[in-house]
């Protein structure tokens, strides 16, 4: 694409991506989940804001997980916490038919999941003062420093995810690469519309909900250490 034709292209065209979208072969039960639980699950994404309380059929806080990965944290959260409603947000579909599976097989009611670019769906999808809680735990934390900037946690990205937070709500931050903890933590410190639950430029203690997953143990088994943030919408 040309530079002119760059400049001309619509924003979200010219957006930098904060992943790299590597689908990965699915398992035939994984694309079954597609074929026989997407429709209960699933939320096809339109740019029109959702009314929640009506995909759940109640009202209830709602959590969001953006890029939950294989789902084993979200699938443990909604079930150990069935007051709240959960909605994921993850583009690779094994990972979201591996999800879906899981919620199936015990017959959640308190989940849905975008296959969807996450950005897009705070944007067009989410109404402002919509979630009490936003969760990104081990985003990609793209080591090199020429790819720095496709890390999600930027200025303008946390920005955009205040004004979709209820006044009070919570955003929670995990990461087992210290240059990224860092990273995390400055653009957090300053941003006007977030508050350090933890106290000014501290890190958190890993709360209880947030359960040790797969990926996290083989992080740990390499010496990673682990970082928590957690921040209050003002």
């Amino acid at each position: 694409m040309s530079d002119r034709a760059g400049h001309d292209a619509p924003e979200y065209m010219r957006r930098i991506r904060s992943f790299v979208l590597r689908e990965g072969r699915m398992t035939p039960a994984q694309q079954r989940a597609f074929e026989t639980h997407w429709e209960r699950f699933g939320i096809d994404y339109t740019g029109t804001a959702q009314d929640f309380h009506t995909r759940f059929d109640r009202l209830a806080p709602l959590v969001m997980e953006i890029g939950f990965g294989n789902g084993e944290a979200l699938a443990w959260a909604s079930e150990h916490d069935l007051l709240r409603d959960y909605l994921g947000v993850e583009v690779h579909g094994p990972g979201v038919g591996r999800l879906m599976n899981a919620l199936a097989s015990r017959d959640a009611t308190n989940v849905r999941i975008y296959k969807h670019d996450a950005v897009e769906v705070l944007e067009k999808e989410i109404a402002p003062e919509t979630l009490a809680e936003a969760r990104i735990w081990f985003p990609d934390p793209w080591h090199k420093k020429r790819h720095n900037k496709r890390r999600i946690i930027q200025p303008e990205f946390v920005a955009l995810l205040a004004t979709r937070m209820v006044s009070g709500g919570l955003l929670h931050l995990a990461t087992d690469w210290e240059p990224y903890a860092q990273h995390m933590l400055e653009v957090m410190e300053a941003a006007p519309a977030w508050r350090n639950a933890a106290g000014p430029g501290q890190y958190a203690e890993k709360p209880d909900w947030r359960i040790e997953t797969h990926f996290e143990r083989r992080g740990l088994k390499l010496g990673h250490g682990v970082w928590d943030l957690l921040y209050r919408k003002r």
